[in-house]
């Protein structure tokens, strides 16, 4: 266990701790604006992304991931929000972990695996762009000065990292053009400018909502949702810095994690979040690895709000904006270009769909859930063909069957053989099928028995093990007369 702690925690202690300098300074104008798109107060997100990062750090199933307050949960919460008030939001924030933690001992992230590549790689790539349309408003249409810094920025954040590597070039980013802003006196927007950030630490207390029926009516709906929306970023976030860090996370751990930092969050005014791909790639890509990455992040995103408050709401949007934008960048699968063209259509179809739900609605959940959907539609007519070859024999007519037989393809099953002949020896070869449900078997019997109408002998053979298992536990025929059973 000592040499895990060590791995998770110390083994990477410099580059843990500055990329967790860096992604708190991202935090707060993210934190910032989702707590804009709630509708509560800036603090409401800026504790929630303090509290959900330290417990995560401990908490959760993947070191290195970032988890703070987040767009996709802030949309849940706003209808909420407008309509009760941010004590609702908060007492639907402990539920929300409480289910959680619930999905997390029932092992839910098992079902990540039914989670198709092409729907991953729609997930990154709309994940990419919403990450860039949320820049827009803070660059488009501002200054000349602001397209100046942000393109300053871009250039440090690209070329620097070839030359210095000791420290993330966000970083010096950060730390250079604040300094520049404020001493040039420079007429930019700056992290003040969204929202008044209160010097305070957060305080707990029990949401002042009536302890009913009533309210569990209200705030159930948006816990259920926030708690889906939550894992599901949770743990598609968790296996893309999987893929990217070469590493394994744990899926049930991270759920039951998630849950923990919510309910917890809840009693200290935050809002309910989850993990950040955004943030996560900006840890990864600065170096950070370990546990030790977010808890510097949480810690230090309360450090710059009570003690460096005054510099921070003067850090110029301009320089954050450029660095969410190479975040988008380096996080969006160039290679999903050439993937349209090589891939199935039914695949590049199914990313393609993910992508557009996902950026036309902005919920990433709606995409995600589409994606999958319909990846399994289009499955689902992909093997429900089946080919049933007719072929004359001294003695009658050998059918064989070639395919997935189950309630999608019973239908072209039973148009493919004539039921108009009499008194002949009808054989039914399934040795290139396999039998899935019940449909199927009721297919089997309809066919059986229609030909028994005529007077004709039906014989089935060729059936796997799992397939005369099933046959002989729902068929009707076989019990109708046990010399049809199967051989």
């Amino acid at each position: 266990m000592s040499e895990k702690i060590k791995q998770e925690w110390f083994s990477n202690i410099r580059g843990d701790i500055l990329s967790g300098i860096v992604v708190a300074l991202a935090l707060i104008p993210e934190a910032i604006a989702f707590s804009i798109i709630a509708g509560v107060d800036p603090m409401v997100g800026l504790y929630a992304s303090f509290l959900i990062a330290v417990i995560i750090s401990f908490a959760g199933g993947r070191p290195g991931m970032i988890s703070a307050a987040t767009g996709a949960m802030a949309l849940v919460m706003a209808p909420l929000m407008k309509e009760h008030g941010l004590n609702y939001i908060l007492a639907a924030t402990i539920l929300t972990g409480i289910i959680q933690v619930i999905f997390g001992v029932l092992k839910i992230a098992k079902l990540m695996r039914f989670i198709p590549r092409a729907v991953m790689i729609g997930f990154v790539n709309s994940l990419a762009i919403l990450i860039f349309m949320a820049q827009v408003p803070y660059f488009l249409g501002i200054s000349n000065l602001t397209y100046i810094f942000v393109a300053i920025t871009l250039l440090i954040v690209y070329v620097l990292p070839r030359f210095i590597k000791a420290v993330p070039a966000p970083l010096i980013a950060i730390i250079l053009l604040t300094a520049v802003s404020i001493y040039s006196g420079a007429d930019l927007r700056t992290v003040g400018d969204l929202g008044n950030i209160t010097q305070t630490l957060p305080s707990f207390f029990i949401p002042d909502v009536p302890f009913t029926f009533e309210t569990l009516q209200i705030i159930l709906p948006y816990s259920i949702a926030l708690a889906i929306v939550g894992l599901l970023e949770s743990l598609l976030t968790a296996t893309i810095v999987d893929d990217m860090t070469g590493t394994e996370s744990r899926k049930n751990r991270e759920s039951r994690g998630q849950g923990i930092a919510n309910i917890i969050t809840g009693f200290f005014g935050g809002m309910a979040g989850c993990a950040m791909i955004g943030q996560s790639v900006i840890n990864v890509k600065s170096g950070g690895r370990g546990r030790l990455s977010t808890l510097t992040a949480g810690l230090f995103l309360i450090f710059l709000i009570i003690v460096l408050g005054d510099l921070v709401v003067q850090i110029p949007m301009s320089v954050l904006v450029g660095i969410m934008i190479m975040v988008s960048i380096g996080t969006f699968d160039w290679s999903s270009f050439q993937y349209l063209y090589k891939a199935p259509k039914s695949d590049a179809i199914v990313m393609l769909v993910t992508v557009v739900i996902v950026v036309a609605t902005h919920d990433l959940s709606k995409g995600v859930i589409a994606g999958v959907i319909l990846s399994a539609v289009l499955f689902v007519a992909k093997i429900s063909t089946i080919k049933v070859t007719a072929k004359d024999k001294n003695s009658g007519t050998l059918y064989e069957v070639d395919g997935q037989l189950f309630f999608a393809s019973v239908e072209g099953f039973i148009d493919s053989f004539d039921f108009t002949v009499k008194n002949t020896n009808i054989i039914i070869d399934f040795s290139e099928a396999h039998i899935w449900d019940d449909s199927a078997v009721g297919a089997i019997d309809k066919v059986v028995l229609k030909y028994r109408e005529n007077d004709n002998e039906v014989t089935i053979k060729g059936l796997d093990s799992a397939s005369k298992r099933l046959v002989e536990k729902l068929a009707i025929y076989t019990q109708a007369d046990p010399k049809l059973s199967t051989h």
